[in-house]
């Protein structure tokens, strides 16, 4: 009984040293990528806005940069894209516009390693796409 106790307490102890997975980078899109549907583009800019946060706070300049030229690359395939909910077709070109104008700053404080300006930029970002969520 003592043995088997001993052997779950083990068990779950180097269960619980794992490290936690990595990240897979988000690939960019093509150029002459068709259009995609609203909510995967949605998904895409969250996942890279959440990395550049991730980026910037341990000063991974260069991904920070990558984040920024993604999320710029997202704001352009928006207003392109598919499936847009009702309430959003309307906004969706001037909220695209903002994400592309925000991510442009993030990216040139990113180059520059100005750690006030890419804060700034960041957090126009976040509400940049917390604005495109759906409902």
């Amino acid at each position: 009984m003592h043995r088997s106790l001993y052997l779950g307490a083990c068990i779950l102890f180097l269960a619980g040293c794992q490290s936690p997975a990595e990240r897979l980078p988000i690939n960019r899109l093509p150029d002459d990528s068709p259009p995609l549907p609203f909510a995967e583009l949605l998904t895409r800019a969250r996942m890279q806005a959440s990395a550049a946060n991730e980026a910037f706070y341990v000063n991974r300049w260069s991904d920070l940069v990558d984040a920024a030229q993604g999320m710029e690359q997202t704001a352009r395939f928006l207003p392109k894209a598919t499936e847009v909910p009702a309430g959003h077709k309307e906004k969706l070109p001037d909220r695209a516009a903002n994400l592309g104008k925000e991510a442009g700053k993030l990216h040139q404080a990113a180059q520059a390693q100005d750690v006030p300006k890419a804060n700034e930029a960041l957090q126009r970002v976040n509400l940049q796409v917390r604005e495109l969520r759906l409902d």
